[in-house]
């Protein structure tokens, strides 16, 4: 285990499947529908992974109360349209991150629909799950830069309360001080190639996508914020109470699948990648072994802390009212699923980052103390490569080796996610200057 971080109109879609609530009645037959965003890759552990590896299925099978499970599996893009299902009784679990979550706990409050948390998939910490990045050719390499430019994010996401929070620090009004589209992360994606927008703020595995594919480059790291991100597993009330034994199944299917991910992170990075036709090296990135991503169903006090403190984020965009984030979590499912393992879980702590290499047919990564070690056996293997990661100097955010922003400090080699944290280094520290990638690895060589 790795124990060592949109909202658009809510549209009601036409009935589906009979749920695994009241609609299933007494019949010997029980479908359980599960809403999921395959790829959104932090929520893997409760969607795309864990239907791959079919330890829901499994766990099912193991009740032996009768029923007959079948698991209906309902891929949405974002939370927004999971949480309009569930509102309607029509998807019993759902996966999402943690702005959309909240707005999932106030509709269904709102909606005599009540919903809860009931485990977490995977978070970071410091916020790195959501980063600001421009196009590649773009000028800006500051947030200050931002001020009366576009601005292309999903409103009530967790990129959103990126955004709003980093131009806050920054001194601009967040809703006067820019122009704010209001996008899903495919179409803002597209706008940035087109020149529509100047920046983007999005969530996994969106802002590592587009630097992968030369797209954009980051120009705000998340974890700069140094506020917990996650996301989580939600489910209806009703359901809970109707198919506990359910959803402790779900749960510990859950668990397995973290575990495997843990224990098997280049495979199922590599899993993944087929599932979506996301580029496995993108994947690997957020939920590697030392990934932006760390994987755990345990609902940890930090996490819910920073919860209550998103609420005023929407409050403010007039997205919700007060939400009552004590009642929406429970966790007595998860603690019931993962019994004496739960405390541990728990008190798990993310891996320490680490610079990674990915060697083309590799089954496994190699891992090295330094990015100046990690570049010198890049220099050394250039053509057997097929990714290399590095840490963030100041916030431990992996990244892109070859799109880092580099900086030589004597005999050291530092990467950065964005050019305004390499900046203020390099301003730290004399003698201390910012090199390209090629002059890095001719430095480690």
């Amino acid at each position: 285990m790795k124990l060592k971080p949109v909202v658009t109109t809510f549209l009601l879609l036409a009935p589906l499947t009979a749920c695994g609530s009241a609609q299933a009645g007494d019949s010997s037959t029980v479908t359980v529908t599960v809403g999921y965003q395959s790829k959104t890759i932090n929520t893997v552990t409760a969607g795309t992974l864990l239907r791959s590896l079919g330890y829901f299925e499994k766990e099912l099978n193991a009740l032996h109360d009768g029923k007959t499970y079948k698991v209906d599996w309902q891929d949405y893009a974002t939370g927004a349209p999971i949480t309009a299902q569930m509102t309607a009784g029509k998807i019993d679990i759902g996966s999402m991150g943690d702005f959309p979550l909240l707005i999932n706990a106030a509709r269904g409050k709102q909606l005599g629909r009540p919903t809860h948390l009931v485990s977490v998939t995977g978070y970071n910490l410091r916020g790195g799950l959501n980063t600001i990045v421009t196009a590649p050719d773009s000028k800006l390499a500051s947030l200050a830069g931002l001020k009366g430019k576009k601005v292309s994010t999903s409103v009530g996401s967790a990129a959103d309360g990126t955004l709003v929070r980093a131009l806050q620090r920054a001194g601009i009004d967040p809703e006067k001080g820019i122009e704010k589209l209001n996008q899903q992360p495919a179409v803002g994606a597209s706008a940035l190639s087109a020149g529509s927008t100047d920046a983007l703020s999005q969530f996994v595995a969106w802002p590592g996508l587009l630097a992968y594919q030369g797209k954009a480059k980051a120009l705000y790291d998340g974890a700069e914020l140094n506020l917990p991100t996650f996301h989580g597993v939600t489910a209806r009330e009703d359901f809970a109470k109707q198919r506990p034994a359910v959803l402790e199944a779900f749960l510990k299917a859950q668990a397995e699948a973290t575990d495997y991910l843990d224990d098997h992170p280049v495979a199922a990075a590599e899993s993944v990648a087929k599932a979506t036709g996301l580029p496995a090296e993108v994947v690997y990135l957020y939920n590697g072994a030392h990934g932006i991503s760390t994987f755990d169903p345990a609902v940890k006090p930090q996490l819910i802390s920073a919860l209550k403190q998103d609420v005023s984020v929407l409050k403010a965009a007039k997205l919700t009212g007060d939400i009552d984030v004590d009642s929406f979590v429970d966790d007595q499912y998860v603690k019931k699923a993962l019994g004496a393992g739960y405390t541990q879980r728990l008190a798990a702590v993310p891996a320490a980052s680490a610079s990674e290499v990915w060697p083309k047919g590799a089954s496994e990564t190699q891992s090295f103390k330094t990015p100046a070690e990690l570049l010198k056996y890049v220099s050394a293997h250039k053509d057997g490569i097929r990714a290399a990661y590095v840490p963030d100097a100041t916030t431990g955010t992996l990244w892109f080796a070859d799109k880092a922003v580099w900086v030589a400090d004597g005999d050291q080699l530092l990467p950065f996610v964005a050019p305004e944290t390499a900046r203020a280094y390099v301003t730290a520290h004399g003698g201390a200057r910012i090199v390209t990638y090629a002059e890095a690895l001719e430095q480690a060589s």
